[in-house]
């Protein structure tokens, strides 16, 4: 299974090819472009950036280091990662990774 955006590298002749070359056992599912609301990365970055929003710093490692431990008191915050899944409305399934739960369409 491949689920993909149109990121312009995604729709390059090489990758149709590879597609359909690949039909009888790929089930592509396309995104469209930029889709933070079905992102849950876009949430846990929304948190860093808020909380180092207003950071002076002096060099890039002090931004770098900043970030890196923003990001790791959020991996040891697991009830925040899945505050960022359910805002997609994605959930963890039993039988699979993801599940969609949510129609986007509606």
């Amino acid at each position: 299974m491949l689920v993909w955006d149109n990121v312009r590298l995604h729709l390059t002749a090489g990758m149709k090819e590879f597609i359909d070359a690949n039909a009888e056992w790929l089930t592509v599912f396309q995104l469209p472009t930029y889709v933070p609301d079905l992102n849950p990365q876009e949430g846990i970055w929304s948190l860093v950036k808020r909380d180092i929003g207003n950071l002076a710093v002096a060099d890039l490692g002090q931004i770098t280091r900043a970030v890196k431990h923003r990001l790791k008191q959020i991996q040891y915050r697991p009830h925040v990662v899945d505050g960022c899944l359910a805002g997609t409305g994605l959930a963890l399934g039993m039988d699979g990774p993801v599940q969609l739960q949510v129609d986007r369409h509606s």
